[in-house]
């Protein structure tokens, strides 16, 4: 019955792993650039001695998808989307490199160029982006950007820096707790000049809603299937306590 039981409450928390991983999703639906996290089980046998006759589930991230999310037009110079394939460089949790899909950018009152969850956007040389004070500002899609200094006239535009558009091998990349990408390793990458930015639009998160919701439903049973299996594992345990005072 102990292995009954075992299988039972492995079950049950492995399923609750998954729900958890779909409740991320679903909680950024709304996410601008976010990638949907995959999720899957796997039995994996308890070795010991004697033969391994108890198997239980593990619930096992199967990594993102990297799919694209649909086109979202705001008509804002400073929101921007990558087109096809790549990611913006910006910074890590750990101060490291780490890549966004996230094109909802702002400038700080200290002058800093961040993406619309505060990660400050890396520039070529590897440093934060600042941008002076300026009446114009554009970013043309190689990621180079142009201002207007204030007080200057408007068709005097000038290059003060360019945001580092990258394209890593995605079995190379891994999301992080912060929920970037990171490389292993932690290396620094280098730009890719064949990534190429669309001004004026966001990239909507990739996360289906309704498939969402059937996981959550599919996952709500399983995890009631695996109760079921601990209740009666309890109730055998009690008749057979019962059949031992008879005897």
């Amino acid at each position: 019955m102990d292995r009954a039981l075992y299988i039972g409450m492995s079950g049950a928390k492995q399923v609750m792993r998954a729900q958890a991983v779909n409740s991320n999703n679903l909680a950024n639906v709304n996410t601008v650039g976010f990638k949907k996290d995959f999720n899957h089980f796997v039995d994996v046998q308890v070795k010991g001695d004697g033969y391994t006759s108890r198997a239980y589930a593990v619930s096992s991230g199967s990594g993102s998808d990297y799919s694209e999310g649909q086109l979202i037009s705001t008509g804002r110079n400073l929101d921007l989307s990558v087109q096809g394939k790549g990611y913006i460089t910006v910074q890590g949790s750990d101060g490291g490199e780490a890549f966004s899909r996230s094109g909802n950018l702002k400038i700080t009152q200290n002058g800093l160029l961040v993406n619309g969850e505060g990660r400050m956007v890396i520039g070529n040389d590897g440093g934060p982006i600042a941008i002076p004070p300026s009446d114009k500002i554009e970013i043309a899609e190689d990621g180079t950007i142009s201002i207007v200094p204030s007080g200057q006239d408007v068709n005097n535009m000038a290059v003060i820096d360019r945001v580092k558009l990258v394209n890593p091998d995605t079995d190379k990349i891994k999301k992080g707790e912060d929920g970037l990408f990171h490389l292993d390793g932690n290396v620094i990458s280098n730009p890719d000049s064949s990534v190429k930015l669309i001004s004026g639009f966001l990239e909507s998160s990739n996360v289906n809603s309704v498939n969402e919701m059937v996981n959550m439903i599919s996952n709500a049973r399983l995890f009631e299937a695996q109760i079921k299996v601990m209740s009666a594992v309890k109730d055998n345990d009690t008749a057979s306590a019962k059949l031992l005072k008879l005897t």
